[in-house]
Protein backbone atom coordinates (compact mmCIF):
# COMPACT_ATOMS: atom_id res chain seq x y z
CA UNK A 1 0.00 0.00 0.00
CA UNK A 2 1.35 3.40 -1.02
CA UNK A 3 2.13 5.73 1.86
CA UNK A 4 0.14 8.96 1.92
CA UNK A 5 1.90 12.06 0.64
CA UNK A 6 3.26 14.53 3.14
CA UNK A 7 3.03 18.25 2.45
CA UNK A 8 6.23 20.19 1.97
CA UNK A 9 7.50 21.13 5.43
CA UNK A 10 9.09 24.35 4.31
CA UNK A 11 5.82 26.02 3.29
CA UNK A 12 4.97 26.82 6.92
CA UNK A 13 8.00 29.10 7.54
CA UNK A 14 7.11 30.94 4.34
CA UNK A 15 3.54 31.47 5.47
CA UNK A 16 4.72 32.71 8.88
CA UNK A 17 7.07 35.22 7.23
CA UNK A 18 4.29 36.45 4.97
CA UNK A 19 1.95 36.94 7.93
CA UNK A 20 4.61 38.92 9.79
CA UNK A 21 5.28 40.97 6.65
CA UNK A 22 1.57 41.72 6.29
CA UNK A 23 1.27 42.81 9.94
CA UNK A 24 4.18 45.22 9.46
CA UNK A 25 2.66 46.73 6.33
CA UNK A 26 -0.78 46.90 7.96
CA UNK A 27 0.61 48.90 10.87
CA UNK A 28 2.31 51.26 8.43
CA UNK A 29 -0.86 51.84 6.43
CA UNK A 30 -3.30 51.87 9.32
CA UNK A 31 -1.58 53.27 12.44
CA UNK A 32 -4.91 53.27 14.27
CA UNK A 33 -5.09 49.51 13.97
CA UNK A 34 -7.97 49.32 11.51
CA UNK A 35 -8.50 50.42 7.90
CA UNK A 36 -10.62 53.47 7.18
CA UNK A 37 -13.91 53.19 5.36
CA UNK A 38 -13.81 52.17 1.70
CA UNK A 39 -14.95 55.64 0.68
CA UNK A 40 -11.93 57.27 2.32
CA UNK A 41 -9.26 54.77 1.33
CA UNK A 42 -6.15 56.64 0.23
CA UNK A 43 -5.68 56.21 -3.51
CA UNK A 44 -1.99 55.45 -3.01
CA UNK A 45 -2.90 52.47 -0.86
CA UNK A 46 -5.20 51.01 -3.51
CA UNK A 47 -2.77 48.48 -4.91
CA UNK A 48 -5.29 47.09 -7.39
CA UNK A 49 -5.24 50.33 -9.38
CA UNK A 50 -1.47 50.16 -9.61
CA UNK A 51 -1.13 46.67 -11.09
CA UNK A 52 0.40 46.51 -14.59
CA UNK A 53 -0.71 44.14 -17.33
CA UNK A 54 2.06 41.64 -16.58
CA UNK A 55 1.08 41.63 -12.90
CA UNK A 56 -2.45 40.53 -13.76
CA UNK A 57 -1.09 37.97 -16.23
CA UNK A 58 1.19 36.30 -13.68
CA UNK A 59 -1.47 36.34 -10.96
CA UNK A 60 -4.00 34.71 -13.29
CA UNK A 61 -1.35 32.22 -14.42
CA UNK A 62 -0.45 31.06 -10.91
CA UNK A 63 -4.08 30.91 -9.79
CA UNK A 64 -4.93 28.85 -12.89
CA UNK A 65 -2.12 26.39 -12.20
CA UNK A 66 -3.26 26.03 -8.60
CA UNK A 67 -6.85 25.41 -9.71
CA UNK A 68 -5.76 22.79 -12.24
CA UNK A 69 -3.75 20.99 -9.57
CA UNK A 70 -6.72 20.94 -7.20
CA UNK A 71 -8.97 19.64 -9.98
CA UNK A 72 -6.43 17.00 -11.05
CA UNK A 73 -6.00 13.46 -9.83
CA UNK A 74 -2.30 12.88 -10.46
CA UNK A 75 0.48 12.05 -7.99
CA UNK A 76 2.11 14.52 -5.59
CA UNK A 77 -0.80 16.95 -5.73
CA UNK A 78 -0.05 18.21 -2.22
CA UNK A 79 3.55 19.03 -3.05
CA UNK A 80 2.66 20.62 -6.40
CA UNK A 81 -0.05 22.79 -4.87
CA UNK A 82 2.26 23.85 -2.01
CA UNK A 83 4.90 24.96 -4.50
CA UNK A 84 2.50 26.96 -6.65
CA UNK A 85 0.85 28.48 -3.56
CA UNK A 86 4.29 29.54 -2.29
CA UNK A 87 5.08 31.13 -5.69
CA UNK A 88 1.77 33.00 -5.60
CA UNK A 89 2.17 34.23 -2.04
CA UNK A 90 5.72 35.43 -2.66
CA UNK A 91 4.66 37.25 -5.83
CA UNK A 92 1.68 38.86 -4.07
CA UNK A 93 3.99 40.00 -1.25
CA UNK A 94 6.39 41.53 -3.78
CA UNK A 95 3.53 43.31 -5.57
CA UNK A 96 2.18 44.66 -2.30
CA UNK A 97 5.60 45.96 -1.31
CA UNK A 98 6.37 47.55 -4.69
CA UNK A 99 2.95 48.71 -5.93
CA UNK A 100 1.59 50.07 -2.65
CA UNK A 101 2.27 53.70 -3.57
CA UNK A 102 1.50 55.71 -6.69
CA UNK A 103 4.85 57.49 -6.35
CA UNK A 104 7.90 56.12 -8.13
CA UNK A 105 9.39 53.25 -6.11
CA UNK A 106 13.00 53.25 -5.02
CA UNK A 107 15.68 51.35 -6.93
CA UNK A 108 15.72 48.47 -4.39
CA UNK A 109 11.97 48.03 -4.85
CA UNK A 110 12.35 48.16 -8.62
CA UNK A 111 15.03 45.47 -8.38
CA UNK A 112 12.83 43.40 -6.05
CA UNK A 113 9.97 43.63 -8.54
CA UNK A 114 12.12 42.12 -11.29
CA UNK A 115 13.25 39.34 -8.98
CA UNK A 116 9.61 38.67 -8.13
CA UNK A 117 8.79 38.32 -11.84
CA UNK A 118 11.62 35.82 -12.28
CA UNK A 119 10.62 33.84 -9.20
CA UNK A 120 7.00 33.57 -10.36
CA UNK A 121 7.92 32.37 -13.85
CA UNK A 122 11.13 30.40 -13.34
CA UNK A 123 9.91 28.92 -10.08
CA UNK A 124 6.85 27.41 -11.76
CA UNK A 125 9.00 26.27 -14.70
CA UNK A 126 11.31 24.23 -12.48
CA UNK A 127 8.28 22.88 -10.62
CA UNK A 128 6.65 21.49 -13.77
CA UNK A 129 8.05 18.06 -12.95
CA UNK A 130 5.52 17.97 -10.08
CA UNK A 131 2.84 20.28 -11.49
CA UNK A 132 2.29 18.47 -14.78
CA UNK A 133 1.80 14.95 -13.38
CA UNK A 134 -0.53 16.34 -10.71
CA UNK A 135 -2.68 18.46 -13.05
CA UNK A 136 -2.60 16.53 -16.33
CA UNK A 137 -4.55 13.54 -17.59
CA UNK A 138 -3.38 10.71 -19.83
CA UNK A 139 -0.78 11.55 -22.46
CA UNK A 140 -1.96 12.23 -26.01
CA UNK A 141 1.19 11.33 -27.95
CA UNK A 142 -0.71 8.93 -30.21
CA UNK A 143 -3.23 11.64 -31.10
CA UNK A 144 -0.54 14.22 -31.89
CA UNK A 145 1.37 11.74 -34.06
CA UNK A 146 -1.81 10.73 -35.90
CA UNK A 147 -2.67 14.40 -36.41
CA UNK A 148 0.73 15.04 -37.97
CA UNK A 149 0.30 12.18 -40.41
CA UNK A 150 -3.26 13.19 -41.26
CA UNK A 151 -2.58 16.92 -41.76
CA UNK A 152 1.02 17.01 -42.96
CA UNK A 153 1.52 13.45 -44.19
CA UNK A 154 4.91 13.28 -42.50
CA UNK A 155 6.57 13.23 -39.10
CA UNK A 156 9.94 15.07 -39.34
CA UNK A 157 11.50 13.16 -36.44
CA UNK A 158 10.93 9.91 -38.35
CA UNK A 159 11.77 11.25 -41.81
CA UNK A 160 15.06 12.76 -40.63
CA UNK A 161 16.14 9.60 -38.83
CA UNK A 162 18.24 8.58 -41.84
CA UNK A 163 20.32 11.76 -41.47
CA UNK A 164 21.23 11.08 -37.85
CA UNK A 165 25.00 11.06 -37.41
CA UNK A 166 27.21 12.23 -34.55
CA UNK A 167 28.07 15.39 -36.54
CA UNK A 168 24.46 16.32 -37.31
CA UNK A 169 23.38 15.49 -33.78
CA UNK A 170 26.07 17.75 -32.35
CA UNK A 171 25.13 20.57 -34.76
CA UNK A 172 21.49 20.63 -33.72
CA UNK A 173 22.23 19.92 -30.05
CA UNK A 174 24.46 23.00 -30.04
CA UNK A 175 21.59 25.19 -31.22
CA UNK A 176 19.05 23.45 -29.00
CA UNK A 177 21.18 24.24 -25.97
CA UNK A 178 21.76 27.75 -27.31
CA UNK A 179 18.06 28.44 -26.73
CA UNK A 180 18.78 29.11 -23.06
CA UNK A 181 21.61 31.48 -23.95
CA UNK A 182 19.71 33.63 -26.44
CA UNK A 183 16.73 33.89 -24.10
CA UNK A 184 18.96 35.02 -21.23
CA UNK A 185 20.88 37.48 -23.46
CA UNK A 186 17.69 39.14 -24.63
CA UNK A 187 15.51 39.08 -21.53
CA UNK A 188 17.84 39.76 -18.60
CA UNK A 189 19.63 42.85 -20.01
CA UNK A 190 16.27 44.30 -21.07
CA UNK A 191 14.80 43.74 -17.60
CA UNK A 192 17.70 45.20 -15.64
CA UNK A 193 19.15 47.81 -18.04
CA UNK A 194 16.32 48.81 -20.36
CA UNK A 195 14.90 52.31 -19.81
CA UNK A 196 12.20 52.69 -22.46
CA UNK A 197 8.90 51.79 -20.79
CA UNK A 198 7.10 51.14 -24.08
CA UNK A 199 9.85 48.77 -25.13
CA UNK A 200 9.81 46.96 -21.79
CA UNK A 201 6.04 46.54 -21.77
CA UNK A 202 5.91 45.17 -25.32
CA UNK A 203 8.83 42.79 -24.87
CA UNK A 204 8.10 41.85 -21.26
CA UNK A 205 4.39 41.14 -21.57
CA UNK A 206 4.81 39.33 -24.89
CA UNK A 207 7.53 37.10 -23.51
CA UNK A 208 5.66 36.35 -20.28
CA UNK A 209 2.55 35.58 -22.33
CA UNK A 210 4.40 32.81 -24.18
CA UNK A 211 5.38 30.91 -21.09
CA UNK A 212 2.27 31.50 -18.99
CA UNK A 213 0.03 30.28 -21.83
CA UNK A 214 2.45 27.50 -22.78
CA UNK A 215 2.70 26.07 -19.27
CA UNK A 216 -1.06 26.06 -18.84
CA UNK A 217 -1.61 24.36 -22.22
CA UNK A 218 0.92 21.69 -21.21
CA UNK A 219 -1.59 20.51 -18.61
CA UNK A 220 -4.40 20.40 -21.19
CA UNK A 221 -2.43 18.58 -23.92
CA UNK A 222 0.03 16.32 -22.06
CA UNK A 223 2.57 14.47 -24.22
CA UNK A 224 6.15 13.23 -23.93
CA UNK A 225 7.29 13.63 -27.54
CA UNK A 226 8.50 11.37 -30.38
CA UNK A 227 11.54 10.17 -28.43
CA UNK A 228 9.22 8.34 -25.99
CA UNK A 229 6.38 7.37 -28.32
CA UNK A 230 8.16 6.26 -31.51
CA UNK A 231 11.04 3.95 -32.38
CA UNK A 232 14.03 4.94 -34.48
CA UNK A 233 16.71 3.05 -36.37
CA UNK A 234 19.57 5.40 -35.50
CA UNK A 235 20.69 6.41 -32.04
CA UNK A 236 21.40 10.03 -31.22
CA UNK A 237 25.06 10.32 -30.21
CA UNK A 238 27.49 13.17 -29.71
CA UNK A 239 30.66 14.01 -27.83
CA UNK A 240 29.88 17.40 -26.25
CA UNK A 241 26.56 19.12 -26.92
CA UNK A 242 24.20 16.17 -27.07
CA UNK A 243 25.28 14.85 -23.64
CA UNK A 244 24.91 18.40 -22.30
CA UNK A 245 21.36 18.63 -23.66
CA UNK A 246 20.45 15.25 -22.13
CA UNK A 247 21.88 16.23 -18.75
CA UNK A 248 19.97 19.53 -18.83
CA UNK A 249 16.67 17.77 -19.55
CA UNK A 250 17.36 15.11 -16.92
CA UNK A 251 18.16 17.79 -14.32
CA UNK A 252 14.48 18.78 -14.27
CA UNK A 253 13.22 15.19 -14.42
CA UNK A 254 12.31 15.27 -18.09
CA UNK A 255 10.73 11.81 -17.85
CA UNK A 256 7.89 13.31 -15.77
CA UNK A 257 7.37 16.44 -17.87
CA UNK A 258 4.70 16.30 -20.55
CA UNK A 259 5.84 19.68 -21.91
CA UNK A 260 5.54 19.14 -25.66
CA UNK A 261 2.52 21.04 -26.99
CA UNK A 262 3.13 23.86 -27.75
CA UNK A 263 6.88 23.92 -28.37
CA UNK A 264 8.30 26.76 -26.26
CA UNK A 265 11.70 26.04 -27.81
CA UNK A 266 9.97 27.24 -30.97
CA UNK A 267 7.82 30.01 -29.48
CA UNK A 268 10.62 31.75 -27.55
CA UNK A 269 13.24 32.12 -30.33
CA UNK A 270 10.54 32.86 -32.94
CA UNK A 271 9.10 35.63 -30.75
CA UNK A 272 12.55 37.11 -30.16
CA UNK A 273 13.32 36.95 -33.90
CA UNK A 274 10.03 38.70 -34.77
CA UNK A 275 10.55 41.28 -32.03
CA UNK A 276 14.13 41.93 -33.16
CA UNK A 277 12.96 42.38 -36.75
CA UNK A 278 10.25 44.84 -35.68
CA UNK A 279 12.87 46.73 -33.60
CA UNK A 280 15.66 46.54 -36.19
CA UNK A 281 16.11 50.34 -36.16
CA UNK A 282 17.21 50.17 -32.53
CA UNK A 283 20.50 49.18 -30.96
CA UNK A 284 21.43 46.33 -30.59
CA UNK A 285 18.74 44.76 -32.77
CA UNK A 286 19.95 46.47 -35.96
CA UNK A 287 23.04 44.26 -35.68
CA UNK A 288 21.52 41.08 -34.24
CA UNK A 289 18.19 40.47 -35.98
CA UNK A 290 19.68 38.63 -38.99
CA UNK A 291 21.92 36.18 -37.03
CA UNK A 292 19.13 35.70 -34.51
CA UNK A 293 16.76 34.74 -37.30
CA UNK A 294 19.21 32.06 -38.47
CA UNK A 295 19.73 30.73 -34.94
CA UNK A 296 15.97 30.59 -34.38
CA UNK A 297 15.44 28.46 -37.49
CA UNK A 298 18.13 26.01 -36.36
CA UNK A 299 16.57 25.72 -32.91
CA UNK A 300 13.16 25.01 -34.43
CA UNK A 301 14.62 22.27 -36.66
CA UNK A 302 16.60 20.89 -33.72
CA UNK A 303 13.45 20.33 -31.67
CA UNK A 304 12.26 17.84 -34.29
CA UNK A 305 15.64 16.40 -35.31
CA UNK A 306 16.43 15.57 -31.69
CA UNK A 307 12.98 13.95 -31.36
CA UNK A 308 11.60 16.23 -28.66
CA UNK A 309 8.63 17.60 -30.64
CA UNK A 310 6.01 16.72 -33.23
CA UNK A 311 5.41 18.99 -36.19
CA UNK A 312 2.08 20.12 -34.78
CA UNK A 313 3.94 21.31 -31.66
CA UNK A 314 6.07 23.54 -33.87
CA UNK A 315 3.03 25.03 -35.58
CA UNK A 316 1.46 25.74 -32.19
CA UNK A 317 4.71 27.34 -31.01
CA UNK A 318 4.83 29.66 -34.04
CA UNK A 319 1.20 30.68 -33.50
CA UNK A 320 1.97 31.32 -29.83
CA UNK A 321 4.93 33.54 -30.81
CA UNK A 322 2.72 35.58 -33.13
CA UNK A 323 0.09 35.91 -30.40
CA UNK A 324 2.85 37.15 -28.07
CA UNK A 325 3.64 39.97 -30.49
CA UNK A 326 -0.05 40.90 -30.66
CA UNK A 327 -0.64 40.69 -26.92
CA UNK A 328 2.45 42.79 -26.22
CA UNK A 329 0.89 45.63 -28.22
CA UNK A 330 -2.46 45.13 -26.50
CA UNK A 331 -0.73 45.34 -23.11
CA UNK A 332 1.05 48.52 -24.22
CA UNK A 333 -2.25 50.26 -25.03
CA UNK A 334 -3.74 49.08 -21.74
CA UNK A 335 -0.77 50.32 -19.71
CA UNK A 336 -0.61 53.62 -21.59
CA UNK A 337 -4.20 54.29 -20.53
CA UNK A 338 -3.47 53.20 -16.94
CA UNK A 339 -0.41 55.46 -16.64
CA UNK A 340 -2.31 58.37 -18.23
CA UNK A 341 -4.91 57.95 -15.48
CA UNK A 342 -2.22 58.40 -12.83
CA UNK A 343 -0.90 54.88 -12.39
CA UNK A 344 2.80 54.10 -11.85
CA UNK A 345 5.10 52.81 -14.63
CA UNK A 346 4.56 49.18 -15.59
CA UNK A 347 8.24 48.45 -14.93
CA UNK A 348 9.55 50.50 -11.99
CA UNK A 349 12.71 52.21 -13.28
CA UNK A 350 16.03 51.14 -11.86
CA UNK A 351 17.57 54.49 -12.83
CA UNK A 352 20.59 52.82 -14.43
CA UNK A 353 22.41 55.38 -16.54
CA UNK A 354 24.20 54.67 -19.77
CA UNK A 355 21.90 51.92 -20.98
CA UNK A 356 21.86 51.38 -24.74
CA UNK A 357 18.96 48.93 -24.76
CA UNK A 358 15.81 50.06 -26.52
CA UNK A 359 17.54 53.22 -27.68
CA UNK A 360 16.79 54.25 -31.28
CA UNK A 361 19.81 53.85 -33.54
CA UNK A 362 21.32 56.83 -35.26
CA UNK A 363 23.37 59.79 -34.10
CA UNK A 364 20.55 62.29 -34.46
CA UNK A 365 18.16 60.12 -32.44
CA UNK A 366 20.69 59.72 -29.67
CA UNK A 367 21.34 63.48 -29.51
CA UNK A 368 17.60 64.12 -29.30
CA UNK A 369 17.18 61.53 -26.57
CA UNK A 370 20.09 62.86 -24.51
CA UNK A 371 19.08 66.54 -24.87
CA UNK A 372 17.89 68.16 -21.64
CA UNK A 373 14.19 68.76 -21.36
CA UNK A 374 12.85 72.26 -21.33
Amino acid sequence: MKAPERPAWWRWPILVLLVLFWRRQRDEFYPEGRPPSLVRVDRRANILRALAAQDWLLLLYLVTLGGEILAGHGPKRSLAFSLVAADLLIFVAVLFHVRRSSSQPTAPRAFLYRIGILVALLGSFFELQWILPAASGSNVDASLYALDLRVFGVEPAVTWDRFVRPATTEWFAFFYYGYFIIVALHVLPAMFFGRDQRFLVTLGFGFLWLYCVGHVVYTLVPAYGPYAHLTFAHRLEGAVWWPLVKRTVASVDGSARTDVFPSLHTAGPTFLALFSFSSRKRVPFKYTWIPLGFVATQIVIATMFLRWHYLIDICAGILLAVSGMIMGRVALRWDDARVAAGGPPAWPPLAVSGSILARPAGRASRRAQDAPSA
